[in-house]
């Protein structure tokens, strides 16, 4: 099984660097993260962090290796200016939101001046998904049916909760500008179902380093029935194409 997780190229969609506290008491280096990506055969990784500089200065050392999503909580009042310097000034290619742990709601006013941005700009939005009250699916689709020329990711594909896995993939399958993302998903029948149902295009495959390990997000990728082909799709293809890369 590592041989086969090892033989495809990848893009990392989610992944983040530094320390994370609390409940996780996580961490890695951007070092680190490349190292395992030199392992795993990941190409690029796209990494978010906040606050923002420590991101904006693994993507400015490793441009090659990283790729920003401008992690901001648009309560703040600079946050627009925040991704405005950061996709001009850094190449920033999307933006990270995280309703669940800055407590708003992802179709709340507060949003909008981003998602304008993000369209006026080009570039999606990655928005965190699985946990009430904050992240469910519904309330991401209620955004996109509001911005529909503005791309918008499912980080977790809803998650550990098999509803919301569900309810993921059902508003993607009615708003053609949401995609999926695969990280802390659980359940591997669900990318093929995703891969078959919401559109060969509209998934793709995360670590979430350095709250998951390499070998266990691949694997289920791998087992989830889709073809060789398939798999380069959901690892590299899409990601890649989304991103403009």
């Amino acid at each position: 099984m590592l041989e086969k997780i090892k033989q495809f190229k990848k893009i990392d969609a989610h992944s983040h660097v530094g320390h994370f506290g609390g409940w996780s008491n996580v961490s890695i280096t951007p070092e680190e993260l490349i190292r395992q990506m030199d392992e795993y055969n990941v190409e690029k990784a796209v990494i978010c962090t906040f606050p923002i500089e420590e991101s904006i200065a693994a993507v400015d050392q490793y441009p090659d290796r990283f790729i920003g999503a401008a992690w901001v909580n648009p309560m703040e009042k600079d946050a627009v200016s925040q991704i405005r310097s950061a996709v001009e000034d850094h190449g920033f290619k999307a933006v990270k939101l995280h309703p669940l742990s800055q407590s708003y709601l992802p179709n709340d006013e507060c949003v909008f001046p981003i998602a304008q941005l993000a369209r006026d700009l080009d570039i999606p939005l990655m928005i965190h998904t699985g946990h009430p009250p904050f992240s469910l699916p519904w309330s991401v689709a209620q955004l996109a049916e509001r911005y529909p020329d503005v791309k918008m990711v499912m980080i977790h594909m809803g998650h550990g909760n098999g509803m919301y896995v569900q309810a993921a993939i059902d508003m993607a399958k009615k708003y053609s500008n949401l995609y999926l993302e695969t990280s802390g998903m659980p359940m591997h029948t669900k990318i093929k179902e995703a891969y078959e149902q919401v559109g060969s295009d509209r998934i793709m495959w995360g670590l979430d380093a350095p709250f998951h390990h390499p070998t266990v997000e691949m694997q289920k990728a791998i087992v989830s029935g889709l073809s060789d082909k398939q798999l380069e799709d959901v690892f590299y293809n899409n990601i890649k194409k989304l991103l403009k890369l």
